[in-house]
C-alpha cells in the first residue's frame, strides 16, 4: 500500500510538471463533457416531461378504455370485472384511477363569452390528489367539491375568468342532447400543452350526471405503478385475465392500430388496454429521431476525445522516455511506470469532468431561459414552461463510465509499449 501510494505522489508531481502538455486533453474532456452533459439532460427532461404530461392526461400507466357503441363508456359490470382481474393478475399497481372523459366538443360560457373545449375531465378529486399536487397551478387551489371546476389558464384567460367565477358548462350527453351546470372556478392550471391548452376538470359525479351515466360510471381505469418500465409487461398480464371475464380489443402498440380497433363494430362495451407508449407513438417519432442526433453529437464528442488522448499520449511518452528508463535504471519495475501514467489518468478524468460538469450547469441553466413559443407544441416537453436539464444519476454515470472507458483505451497501449519498451531504447530517447 505504501509502495501504491508513493508512486501515485509521483504521478501527480509528473501531472503537474508536465500540466502544459496535458491541456489540450484537458480542454477537449471539459468540453466534450460538457455537451454530452447538455445533451442527454435536455433529453432526459424532455423524455420525463413528455411522459408525465401523458400520464396525467391519461392517468396511468396502464389504462382500461371502454367503448360502447358511441362512447368512452365503463358500467359497473365492467368496472368490477377490470378491478378484480387487477388483483387476480398480480400486477399490483401503486394507485388506480377511475375517470370519466367527454369526448365530444365542449363549451364554457363566462359572461357573455364562450369557448369550446377539447377536453372534459371527471376525476375523484381526493383520489387523484396525488397528480393535481404534482401540477403548476396560477395560485394555490381551494378546496374541490362536486360544484367546483379547474381550468387551464389559456381558457381562463380567453374568457377573463378568475379564481372563485361562476362558469357554464355545457355538453353533449350520451344520447345527444344538450346539457349544461353551473360550476365555481377554483384553480387554475398553468397547463399549455396539447393536452392542456383547451381544457377542463370537473367531478367525477358532475361529469356523470351531465352525460346521463350511471353514479359510479366513468370512462376509464388507469393503473400507475412504481416501475413505469414495467407497464408493458404488466398490460399483458392483465389483458390474459380480463380476456376471460370481458369483450377485450387485442393489444395495440401505437395510434394507428389503436384507432383501426376502435373503430371496428362492436356490440356492448369492449374494453381495451393501452400503455402510454400507444398515445404518444406519433410523438415518439420526433423522440426519435432527437436520440439519433444525441447518439451522432455523442459519438463526435468521444472521437474528440479520443483524438486528443491519442496526440498527448504519444507528444508526453516521447518527450519523457529518457526519464523513464532513468526510472527503470533506479529500480522502477514497467508496472510501477504503468500506475504512474494511471493515476495521471485518474487525475485528469476527474478534474475535467469536474470542470465539464460545472460548465454543463451554466449551460444548462441558460438554455432554461430560452424561448421556445415560436415552436407550435413544444410546451408537452417543457418544465414549467422551461426546457430545465434533468441530471439523473444513471445518465450521470453512463456518461462518466464512457469517458473513462475512452480514456482509458487510449492510455493503455502507450503506457503499456512504454513500460515493456527495452532499456536502451528508453534511455537513447527511440519513439515509443
Amino acid at each position: 500500500m505504501e509502495k501504491f501510494l508513493a508512486v501515485f505522489k509521483l504521478g501527480l508531481k509528473y501531472l503537474y510538471r508536465y500540466r502544459r502538455r496535458y491541456g489540450f486533453l484537458m480542454a477537449a474532456l471539459v468540453f466534450c463533457y460538457a455537451v454530452i452533459t447538455v445533451i442527454t439532460s435536455v433529453k432526459d427532461r424532455m423524455y420525463d416531461s413528455v411522459y408525465y404530461t401523458a400520464q396525467s392526461h391519461y392517468a396511468g400507466d396502464v389504462v382500461a378504455v371502454g367503448y360502447d357503441e358511441a362512447n368512452h363508456h365503463l358500467g359497473q359490470d365492467e368496472i368490477s370485472a377490470i378491478l378484480n382481474s387487477t388483483d387476480q393478475s398480480g400486477i399490483n399497481p401503486r394507485y388506480t384511477v377511475l375517470r370519466t372523459m367527454h369526448i365530444a366538443l365542449g363549451v364554457v360560457h363566462f359572461n357573455g363569452a364562450a369557448l369550446p373545449l377539447k377536453y372534459v375531465t371527471g376525476c375523484d378529486w381526493e383520489n387523484e390528489e396525488f397528480l393535481f399536487n404534482k401540477m403548476n397551478f396560477e395560485e394555490p387551489y381551494a378546496s374541490l367539491d362536486d360544484d367546483s371546476v379547474i381550468l387551464s389558464v389559456p381558457v381562463a384567460r380567453q374568457l377573463g375568468a378568475r379564481m372563485g367565477d361562476s362558469v357554464i358548462l355545457e355538453l353533449d350527453t350520451r344520447w345527444g342532447q344538450k346539457n349544461t351546470g353551473v360550476f365555481i372556478v377554483n384553480g387554475i392550471v398553468n397547463d399549455n400543452s396539447i393536452f392542456g391548452y383547451f381544457k377542463a376538470y370537473i367531478s367525477r359525479l358532475s361529469l356523470n350526471r351531465l352525460l346521463m351515466y350511471e353514479d359510479g360510471d366513468c370512462s376509464s381505469i388507469g393503473f400507475f405503478f412504481d416501475d413505469p418500465g414495467a407497464a408493458e409487461q404488466k398490460r399483458r398480464r392483465l389483458q390474459n385475465v380480463l380476456s376471460r371475464k370481458l369483450q377485450v380489443g387485442p393489444l395495440v402498440y401505437d395510434k394507428d392500430g389503436m384507432d383501426l380497433e376502435r373503430d371496428r363494430p362492436r356490440k356492448g362495451i369492449k374494453v381495451f388496454l393501452y400503455t402510454l407508449p400507444v398515445y404518444l407513438s406519433e410523438i415518439s417519432g420526433l423522440l426519435d429521431a432527437m436520440n439519433t442526433v444525441t447518439y451522432l453529437l455523442y459519438a463526435m464528442m468521444l472521437i474528440i476525445i479520443s483524438v486528443s488522448a491519442a496526440v498527448t499520449y504519444r507528444l508526453i511518452l516521447h518527450e519523457r522516455a529518457r526519464e523513464m528508463g532513468v526510472m527503470r535504471v533506479i529500480g522502477f519495475y514497467g508496472s510501477d511506470l504503468q500506475l504512474v501514467l494511471w493515476s495521471e489518468v485518474l487525475v485528469i478524468g476527474f478534474v475535467s469532468l469536474a470542470a465539464g460538469f460545472l460548465l454543463a450547469l451554466i449551460s444548462g441553466w441558460a438554455v432554461s431561459f430560452v424561448s421556445f413559443s415560436w415552436f407550435p407544441s413544444f410546451d408537452i416537453f417543457l418544465k414549467n414552461g422551461r426546457l430545465m436539464p434533468l441530471y439523473s444519476f444513471k445518465t450521470t454515470l453512463t456518461n462518466i463510465a464512457f469517458i473513462f472507458i475512452m480514456l482509458i483505451v487510449m492510455a493503455l497501449f502507450p503506457s503499456f509499449r512504454a513500460s515493456r519498451k527495452n532499456l536502451p531504447g528508453l534511455l537513447s530517447g527511440e519513439p515509443l
